[in-house]
Formats: structure tokens, sequence, C-alpha cells
């Protein structure tokens, strides 16, 4: 497994904003797309967004119109764009790479992000 380095987490009040950031060895995301997963302290790993090779992007419900996910290619990073923070929220945030098994098998180690009232 290849290691992607989350970055960009941390406290913040509800209604407020984070961006989060996934920096790859190499310009994968020219070839690769891009999701951003969560998992709240006793949950299950949830899929927040997914950007394709395309740029065609997608958002679970509980953050669309909240959330956005982009990517740089040339600086090797995909980005998580949170605004109106809700508790709900809080939870370690995990990118990934996405496609064929070479994608596949670059992943990050997370970045907490907690939301208070």
């Amino acid at each position: 497994q290849v290691q992607l380095v989350d970055s960009g987490g941390g406290s913040v009040q509800a209604g407020g904003s984070l961006k989060l950031s996934c920096e790859a060895p190499g310009p994968i995301f020219g070839t690769c797309g891009g999701a951003w997963y969560r998992q709240a302290a006793g949950k299950e790993r949830e899929l927040v967004s997914t950007i394709s090779f395309a740029g065609i992007t997608r958002y679970a419900d509980s953050v669309k119109g909240r959330f956005t996910i982009s990517r740089d290619n040339v600086q090797r990073t995909l980005y998580l764009q949170m605004n109106r923070l809700q508790t709900e929220d809080t939870a370690v945030y995990y990118c990934a790479a996405q496609g064929d098994n070479w994608c596949d098998n670059h992943r990050g180690q997370g970045t907490q992000v907690t939301v208070s009232s």
C-alpha cells in the first residue's frame, strides 16, 4: 500500500469550516479518481465524496451543499472543503485514490475532525 498524507483536520465549532488536503507521492490524481471517507467512533466507515478521473463529483446526502471535493493534479493533491460543519461531522477522515488496482493501493492514514456545539 502506498501512503497518501492527509492533513487539515482539527477542532472547530459548529458552523465553522475546515479544508482537508491529501498529498500523493506523485501526480496520481491525473490518472486516478479520488475519494474521502470518514469514520466516527463506534460507527462504520462512510463514503463522503468522490471525484472521478473525468472530474465528476458525488457527495453523500448528509454533506451535499456543504462539502466540496477538488483536486490539483500538478501538485498531486486532493482536497475536501468543509463548510457549515455540524457536530455529526465529527470523525476521522481518510482519503484514497480510486480506479484500477494500482490506484486503489493508495490510501491516507486519516486526520481527525472534531466539531463542537
